[in-house]
Formats: C-alpha cells, sequence, structure tokens
C-alpha cells in the first residue's frame, strides 16, 4: 500500500504540494483563533459527588462555592472603621447587582464574622459567586476584574477566587505559547541545520511541523462542536507537533539519503524511502497515537483534549512524513542539500562507528551494564514512593501574579479558608431545626474542622457559638425543601489532611442522603475518577503496543522487553518530579511555588506521552535491526548495526525533541514546566540509557530467542506481519527508472 502511495505521490508531486498549501491555508484561516475559544478549567469528574452538590447547590438553593473573591484592605487602620465600613458596604452592593453574579456577600453584609476579616484587623473579604459554565464565568471575570482592582480613599481592592485564578491560567499558557515558540523554533532550526548539514533539507522537519500544528488547530475547532477542549492541549500540539515531524523527517530522509548514495535515481529513493522508513513512521505513529488514545478513557475533559490534539497531531506528522515529504523530496532531488554550510565527515563503513562501538561494548558486559543502569534508575525514581497528588490552584502562576498574591495573603492573614469549605448538601431533607443542629454539632467535632455554618446557627467543637445571622438564609428555610451546611477547615484544603477531612464527613451517619462538594471533595473525587480508570489504560497500552511490535518483529520476548524497559525509563522522569516540583528543590531557579503535591493528571499525561515517545524510538531501533537479523541471521551483529544506523538519528531527534519540550519548561504554570521538564528528561534518558546501554544488554542476553514465537503466532506473522526487507516489487510508473527498483533494502 505504501508503495502505490509513494509512486502516486512522486508522479502527481506538484498536485500534492499545491494541495497541502491550500489546505494550510484553511486550517490556519479555520483554526488560528482557537485558542480564544478553549476553556481553562476540565479537572473535574462531571459524574462525580462533588459536581453533583455543585449542582444542587447552583439549581436548588441559588448558592455555591465562592468563585469571585476581592480582598479589602483598608488604607489605615481597621475595616471596621467608618470611612472602610461603608465603602465595603458600597463595594459589595455594585458586585452583587452587576449582571451574572448570582451572590455576593462580604464581612460588611454579613455582620462582621470574624472568618471573613484577618487577623490584624486590615483585611477583609468579599465573597461572589458568577453563575454558568465555564466559558460564562471566564467571559464574566474578564469583564469584572480590571473594574474591581482598584482603590478609593479608603479601600484598596485585588480580585482573585477560582475565576479569577483559572482566567489568568489561560492568559499565562497563551503568553507562554508564544515565548515557547520563540524560543524553540530558532534554536531548532540552527540544530536542524547542524544535523542535515544544509539548510534545505534542515527546513524540511519544519514545513511537516506546520502541516501537523496547523491542521490539530483545525480538528480541534470541530471538536469544540461537540465537546469542550483544554487550552492546555495547545502546549502539546505545538511541541509533539514540531518534535514528531522532525523525528519522522529525519528517519525518512536519512533513509532517502542512503538510497541516493546506494545509486538509485531520485524518484526510485523517493519511493524505496516511503516503503521502508515510512513503514516505520506509520507503524511508529500508531503507537504514540494508542498511547494518547488511552487518554480518552478518563472522564476529565483536560485529560481527554490531549488526546484529541494528540491523536490528530501524531496522525498528521505521519501523514506529513509519508505523503508531503516525498513530494518535496522529488521535486528537490538531489537539491535537497543545497545551501550545505560545509561537507559532512565521510561516513565511516559499515561495523565501525561511534553507536556500533557503544553496541559492541555493552553486549561484551551485558549483565553488569544492565545491572548498574537498571540501579541507577530505580535509585533515581525512589523519590516517587512518596508522592502526594493535588489538584491546581494559585499556586500553579507565578508568585508576582495578582491572583496568586491574593489568596497568598489570605493563606497567611484568615483563621479559615471560607471560599474553600466543604459542602454538605441534603437535596431532599427534612429541614428539622434539632436534626440540622445535632448534625453540625457533629461534624464539628471532627478532626480539622474550624467551623460548621447551618441554617440554625454556627458550630465549633461540638456545640453552637453562635445564633444564625442573616447569613443563614442561604441555607434553606421553612418554605424550601432540603438544606445544606458549610463545614469550614482549618488545614489546607488540597492536601491530604483535607481529604481525609472529606472520607470523614461523608463516612459520617446523617440524618438524611447527602452529597459532599467543594475544594476538597473535588481532589478525592478527581483521584478516583483518574486512578480507577489507569489500570484499563495501561492494559490498552501495553496489548496495543505488544501487538504493534509482534506485527513489525514476529518476536515474542522483544515486544515484551520493550514494555519493561520503557516503564524502567520513566522511573527516574517520576522520581524527579516528585524531588523538584512536590518536594521544591530547583524552586529558585525553576521559578515556581511548591505545594508539597504534584498535580493529580499531569503525572498520567507525562506517562501517555513519554511512553509513545519511548515506543516512537525503539520502534525506529527495532525496524533496523530486525531488517539486520533477517538479511544476517546473526543477533549481535544486528544489534550493533542497527544501533549504528539509527544511533545518531534518534539521538539528533532525541535532543531536538528535547529543545523542543524544554522550552515549555519556561512557562510560568508550575504544572505546564513540570511536563516540560519532565517530558525532556524522559526523552534524553529513554535516548542514551535506554537505547544505548539496556536495549543491547537485554537483546544480547536473550540471543536468538529474540526473535523467538511459537508456531502458529509464526505463521501469522509471517503472512501478515510487516518487513522492511520483504519483497515488494513496485509498479512502475513512478518514473522512468521505478520499476527497476530492487525489493530489498539498501543495507
Amino acid at each position: 500500500m505504501l508503495t502505490r502511495l509513494a509512486t502516486t505521490v512522486v508522479r502527481r508531486r506538484v498536485a500534492v504540494l499545491v494541495l497541502t498549501l491550500v489546505a494550510l491555508v484553511l486550517a490556519g484561516a479555520y483554526g488560528g483563533g482557537v485558542a480564544t475559544r478553549l476553556s481553562s478549567g476540565g479537572f473535574d469528574d462531571p459524574a462525580a459527588e462533588s459536581i453533583a452538590a455543585e449542582n444542587v447547590l447552583t439549581e436548588q438553593f441559588g448558592s455555591g462555592q465562592p468563585n469571585v473573591v476581592l480582598l479589602v484592605t483598608a488604607r489605615s487602620g481597621a475595616v471596621d472603621e467608618a470611612a472602610a465600613a461603608r465603602s465595603g458596604a458600597a463595594l459589595t452592593a455594585e458586585l452583587a447587582a452587576e449582571e451574572g453574579i448570582a451572590t455576593a456577600v462580604s464581612y460588611w453584609s454579613l455582620g462582621s464574622p470574624p472568618p471573613l476579616r484577618s487577623t490584624d484587623g486590615r483585611q477583609a473579604l468579599v465573597l461572589a459567586r458568577i453563575d454558568g459554565d465555564e466559558d460564562a464565568v471566564t467571559e464574566r471575570i474578564e469583564h469584572l476584574s480590571p473594574r474591581y482592582t482598584r482603590s478609593d480613599a479608603a479601600i484598596d481592592v485585588r480580585v482573585g477566587g477560582q475565576a479569577e485564578v483559572f482566567r489568568q491560567i489561560g492568559g499565562t499558557v497563551e503568553s507562554d505559547l508564544k515565548r515557547a515558540e520563540l524560543f524553540a523554533v530558532p534554536i531548532t532550526m540552527v540544530l536542524l541545520v547542524l544535523v542535515f548539514g544544509s539548510v534545505v533539507a534542515a527546513s524540511l522537519p519544519l514545513l511537516i511541523g506546520a502541516v501537523a500544528v496547523l491542521g490539530t488547530f483545525a480538528v480541534l475547532r470541530l471538536v469544540l462542536l461537540f465537546t469542550d477542549v483544554s487550552i492546555f492541549s495547545l502546549n502539546l500540539t505545538t511541541a509533539l507537533g514540531l518534535g514528531l515531524a522532525i523525528d519522522y523527517s529525519l528517519f525518512v530522509v536519512s533513509r532517502y539519503r542512503e538510497e541516493l548514495v546506494a545509486g538509485r535515481p531520485v524518484h526510485d529513493a523517493v519511493v524505496e524511502s516511503v516503503r521502508t522508513a515510512g513503514r516505520t513512521v506509520a507503524f511508529s505513529a500508531l503507537t504514540v497515537a494508542v498511547s494518547l488514545a488511552a487518554l480518552l478513557v478518563f472522564p476529565l475533559y483536560f485529560l481527554r483534549s490531549f488526546a484529541y490534539a494528540g491523536i490528530a497531531v501524531v496522525t498528521l506528522a505521519a501523514v506529513g512524513a509519508v505523503v508531503v515529504l516525498p513530494a518535496l523530496l522529488a521535486v528537490l532531488g538531489t537539491r535537497v542539500d543545497a545551501w550545505r554550510l560545509w561537507r559532512p565527515r565521510r561516513k565511516p563503513v559499515a561495523g565501525h562507528g561511534f553507536w556500533h562501538r557503544v553496541a559492541l561494548a555493552v553486549m561484551r558486559r551485558p549483565v553488569g551494564v544492565a545491572t548498574g543502569v537498571i540501579a541507577l534508575l530505580l535509585v533515581l525514581g525512589a523519590p516517587f514512593l512518596g508522592v502526594r497528588f493535588g489538584l491546581p490552584d494559585d499556586r500553579a502562576l507565578p508568585s508576582g501574579v495578582s491572583s496568586h498574591q491574593v489568596h497568598e495573603d489570605i493563606r497567611t492573614g484568615f483563621t479559615s479558608s471560607e471560599a474553600e469549605a466543604l459542602t454538605v448538601v441534603a437535596p431532599d431533607a427534612t429541614a428539622s431545626p434539632a436534626d440540622i443542629s445535632a448534625y453540625a454539632e457533629r461534624l464539628s467535632l471532627l478532626p480539622d474542622v474550624s467551623r460548621v455554618d447551618a441554617l440554625t446557627g454556627s458550630y465549633a467543637d461540638g456545640r453552637k457559638v453562635a445564633e444564625p445571622g442573616p447569613a443563614a438564609e442561604r441555607f434553606g428555610g421553612p418554605r424550601r425543601p432540603g438544606t445544606w451546611l458549610n463545614v469550614l477547615p482549618e488545614i489546607e484544603p488540597l492536601s491530604p489532611e483535607g481529604e481525609r477531612m472529606v472520607e470523614a464527613v461523608r463516612a459520617m451517619d446523617a440524618p438524611w442522603d447527602v452529597q459532599v462538594g467543594g475544594p476538597s471533595a473535588q481532589l478525592v473525587d478527581s483521584k478516583a475518577a483518574i486512578f480507577d480508570r489507569v489500570p484499563l489504560a495501561a492494559v490498552l497500552i501495553a496489548i496495543v503496543t505488544f501487538v504493534v511490535l509482534f506485527m513489525m518483529t514476529g518476536s515474542v520476548l522483544v515486544p515484551v522487553k520493550a514494555v519493561v524497559l520503557n516503564l524502567l525509563s520513566l522511573t527516574a522522569t517520576f522520581g524527579a518530579m516528585v524531588w523538584i516540583f512536590q518536594e521544591g528543590n530547583l524552586a529558585d531557579t525553576l521559578d515556581f511555588t511548591a505545594t508539597g503535591t504534584l498535580d493529580t493528571s499531569t503525572p498520567i499525561l507525562m506517562f501517555c506521552i513519554a511512553f509513545g515517545l519511548s515506543m516512537d524510538y525503539e520502534v525506529f531501533l527495532l525496524s533496523r535491526i530486525k531488517e539486520e537479523y533477517d538479511r544476517t541471521g546473526d543477533n549481535t551483529a544486528s544489534v550493533a548495526l542497527g544501533l549504528e544506523r539509527t544511533g545518531r538519528i534518534v539521538t539528533a531527534a532525541a535532543l531536538l525533541l528535547a529543545v523542543v519540550f524544554g522550552a515549555f519548561a519556561t512557562s510560568g504554570i508550575s504544572f505546564i514546566k513540570m511536563m516540560g521538564v519532565g517530558l525532556t528528561l524522559a526523552v534524553l534518558m529513554d535516548a542514551t540509557l535506554v537505547r544505548g546501554a539496556l536495549v543491547p544488554a537485554f537483546m544480547r542476553l536473550a540471543g536468538n530467542a529474540n526473535w523467538w514465537a511459537p508456531a502458529p503466532l509464526r505463521r501469522f506473522h509471517d503472512r501478515f506481519g510487516f518487513r522492511e526487507a520483504e519483497s515488494a516489487p513496485l509498479p512502475a510508473g513512478a518514473s522512468g527508472d521505478t520499476a527497476a527498483v530492487s525489493a530489498g533494502s539498501s543495507r
């Protein structure tokens, strides 16, 4: 099939390039503004109990968790002084009258409750809620935030709350994306010239990257017609689109150059390159796409968005490499090496290259090398045993961003986090005052509970501490069914202590059926939604990886080895993530705020991306090893020659991909920074320690058993399996000499 495709592309190369140009223009026009339509949320399971509780609060009680917080600071004296109190009350009334604001209360409108005033008396809070979905909330806060960041003679006002935090996260992502592109593209271009030795050849991966990235932007715009998409998927689109375009272009162009050196005419060299390297690219793209498709099993649209973007960008990068790139090569011919800046060193004869010597050195002492590398990876991965998971909050932003500063002041200056309370919702309760009071008293006795607010008053340490005030009306009434209670924590809500508090509240017997919501409950539910589906995602990745590698190698052992080694290669990466981002080492160097936790979804995302890229390099290497083994039947020589043929390509591709991912380590968003640092480490570890040491060591230890399979599977592979060196006569017509293309590999 690929032979026929390549022949057609070569014959109609001008038409292919014209259609590609038209498609790029249309994709850019349609998808170019997609960033303004994407959402910055998606970290919650829509079917979770905490989300159901939030929906009941909104629909039945017209209330809910505040998503806008105004931090009001008296310019002189305390917030109780007359001038500050008048300004604070006027500010509350003005905000409550704004379009889209469902509720707005404050220290002054609720009768001066102490938790809404700072311990030094100079600051107080206004709590409000914008109703609607994430897009409606974002639209309103974009309008409100600049208007309510202000000062008058009595008070200074700053804006915080979840709505403002995620608005600023979205804006930071867009600016980070532009900065990353400005950083990565020039450096990548320089490195590509160094790798290819030619300006023309070096520009080809960037063109294929443009096909993948712009095409994916258009795909995401289409996906938006059916579901929400996270703005963070743009980071993956840009990084993976450029990175895989480099990988695939390197592989195809290197093979094309080999065919030219072997004496093939230009058009035949293009067809043969697609038939051999192009098939490897197709298999590689399949493994990467499947790894990313595993993200579809998770209910959080933050993760699902990366699947949409990843599958699209991988597919388009592969299509670019086997359709658009061959057309470009057919047009350029030997001019692919035009604008050469220097003459490369003469390539050593087979069996004498650097990577060949590395492979032989490893295979002379396979046990020692494998033991040493595995021990190193496990030691580096040990910190991951202490991982603690959380959800993104204001500390994901740089410390100088206004909402981060607002929430830091609230954390340090107030006795409780009023905007991050647990909500215990009983939609069908018969609101008996005695039942409510008894239940609230028992809730207030739980560890780490500061206060419980209910229809019947406020409770602490098992007793009522305040009679109901004006704010108690929000909890229901005699003419409304149901009630709800606010459980104020005295600990950090997004923490293991916060999770334990949720479990204790949910485990307590209640007079009615209740649903527990709030930030801590959302953390518990998000972790459950992710970790309950991790086995399914892992099985999906493992099965498809095994099938793809078996179809390529005809071996049972090699696919199993590949999965195990790829998992090993990720241990050091995940250990580093805990050491750096959870424990805060290098926080000053990398400029982020450590929270003592890792975002729950980011390690899952990193695993799927890094595993797919590891298999990408595994497919490149194994394709050449298998080709040499089919030709010679010598396992040791095949491993050495396979590593020699691909070592330089894989190392160059890994370096270039590391630059692309490393650009995202400059992001102001801590979990995007973590993804950039983590994926850079994963790519470099995989391309060096795993491909250069562990693969040759394990291939040597297994010997000819590498290529064993039970007889039925062997017959299946003989009939349906993939071989780069198989006989595959080419149909005439690609060029005058195409029919003469040899059926075998150039090696």
